[in-house]
């Protein structure tokens, strides 16, 4: 379901423009729909006031809470439910942020990222992503919403700007704290500046090398490093904040000297901000996290070198929960169950023949 399908059921029950706001508001924000001083009967039409608990009850239901995996470090991965029975995962960030997912699966192929072992599942609607937010908003405050989860944002472009929008206007979220992430997909750095709420943009970059980015990101587009961090400075100065340019730090992969001399060269000068992120190790993929004291010494020696770098602990670390797991070990869990009930049926059957 998009935005633009409950503007059209509302007006259909006969709101009109600011009550399709009040409507909107309400949701995005988690409020009560009797919340205010004035009661919905003595604002809205008669129609939409008979029909608000069920609109309530069907917005609600978009997003529901499957299972939730808290960290020591204050974050929250949430296994969300979608009303088609499939799962996306959130995560509740400290200090108030959300991170919620764009696509059910993911068509980039990252090789040391769960999700995209699956491929892509299908596309979430813009209302399936504002509907993440409500739904952290039950749990905490929030005030920043990151485009990070499961999903490449610029693949499903049309229904990630119409979310953005939403959050940066009725969603009470500054539009520097909406955050899209990229790979690197050039429609992206051409409808972001169009827009009129302009997200901050972070270019998940990972490597300064064209062969191992390829390697790393199989199905990314083929624009280089330079070409991408250059879009990234573009934008960046015309929306007056920094690129946040990600890098998950792979034992022994994207942590040489190179790889530092490569980082220096391209960020040198650029109005940019690096956020280095120890892997969060997936079983049964063939990368490995450093050690802290090994990305903190890295971090270190570029911040010597004049690069802005921000080590991030990965949300969830102490859960085993990296993006995509959770997803994972439900369907596992599962696919156990229907195991279990078929051969239940099967012994069932089998009593029944003998006898």
């Amino acid at each position: 379901m998009d935005i633009a399908d409950i503007r059209h059921r509302l007006q259909a029950l006969g709101a009109g423009p600011l009550h399709v706001q009040r409507v909107l508001r309400t949701w995005a924000n988690a409020l009560p729909v009797d919340g205010g001083r004035r009661k919905p009967e003595h604002h809205f039409p008669r129609g939409l006031f008979e029909a608000l608990p069920a609109v309530t009850q069907e917005l609600q239901g978009l997003a529901t809470l499957g299972s939730v995996h808290p960290g020591e470090d204050g974050s929250a991965r949430l296994l969300v439910a979608l009303r088609d029975g499939q799962t996306v995962e959130s995560v509740l960030l400290p200090r108030g942020g959300v991170c919620v997912s764009t696509q059910v699966g993911c068509a980039v192929g990252c090789t040391f990222c769960m999700t995209g072992t699956g491929g892509l599942i299908r596309q979430l609607g813009s209302a399936e992503i504002v509907a993440q937010v409500a739904l952290a908003r039950q749990q905490r405050s929030v005030n920043k919403v990151v485009f990070m989860g499961m999903g490449e944002p610029a693949h499903n472009l049309d229904a990630v700007l119409e979310a953005i929008d939403l959050l940066g206007t009725l969603g009470n979220i500054g539009h520097k704290n909406l955050v899209f992430s990229t790979v690197g997909d050039e429609r992206a750095f051409d409808a972001l500046p169009r827009g009129r709420v302009k997200p901050a943009l972070a270019l998940s970059l990972h490597t300064t090398r064209a062969d191992l980015r390829a390697q790393l990101l199989p199905r990314a587009p083929r624009i280089t490093p330079d070409e991408l961090v250059a879009h990234g400075e573009t934008y960046a100065r015309a929306t007056g904040y920094p690129v946040q340019v990600q890098w998950t730090l792979l034992d022994g992969v994207n942590d040489t000297d190179e790889e530092l001399d490569g980082i220096v060269r391209l960020l040198q000068g650029k109005y940019a901000v690096l956020n280095m992120i120890p892997y969060n190790a997936v079983p049964g993929l063939p990368f490995a996290r450093p050690s802290w004291e090994k990305a903190a010494d890295i971090a270190r020696r570029l911040h010597r070198r004049g690069i802005l770098t921000k080590l991030r602990q990965s949300a969830g670390q102490d859960v085993d929960a990296g993006c995509g797991q959770l997803r994972a070990r439900s369907l596992a869990s599962g696919e156990q169950v229907v195991a279990v009930r078929r051969r239940r049926l099967s012994a069932v059957s089998a009593d029944t023949t003998s006898s």
